[in-house]
């Protein structure tokens, strides 16, 4: 069949609507859908780092005198083990910093270090030897002998 004779043919074979010219022009407004609230349940979400007392007590020392405004939370690759923490101050946070504030102290988590640092605890450690912060990880999977650096999966 000819191109033309196949055009002619589905024109025969299919039906003719006619409407009347007043139905032909009425347009309804297609349905609006009411709008319903976004139900996501992501579950309780981890603390990003909890401070202990004593660490508060220090932090809040620190942050008193007249410079710094706010300390940041970090890791470095530094060490046998791969990373080690890294806190230095910081007049501002950056767009992606978490900030978490526990008891009136704030303090930044630097978004790179984030998911190593997530779930762990700060603690401040004054014994006959030394004075510093110490760092409970449940995401740490080898560490170094001497404690001062890790490696998470």
């Amino acid at each position: 069949m000819a191109p033309q004779q196949q055009s002619q043919a589905t024109q025969q074979e299919q039906p003719k609507v006619s409407l009347p010219e007043g139905e032909a022009q009425k347009t309804q407004p297609a349905p609006i859908k009411s709008a319903r609230a976004r139900r996501y349940n992501f579950g309780p979400r981890k603390a990003t780092i909890k401070i202990s007392q004593s660490a508060v007590e220090h932090l809040r020392d620190l942050l008193d005198q007249p410079e710094p405004k706010l300390i940041r939370i970090g890791t470095k690759a530094k060490g046998c083990s791969g990373l080690a923490y890294h806190l230095e101050y910081t007049d501002k946070p950056s767009k992606l910093d978490e900030v978490v504030e526990q008891d009136g102290v704030k303090v930044l988590i630097d978004n790179k270090a984030l998911l190593n640092i997530i779930g762990s605890e700060m603690d401040w450690l004054d014994d006959k030897l030394n004075q510093r912060f110490i760092f409970k990880n449940p995401n740490i999977t080898e560490q170094c002998g001497c404690g001062e650096s890790f490696s998470v999966s």
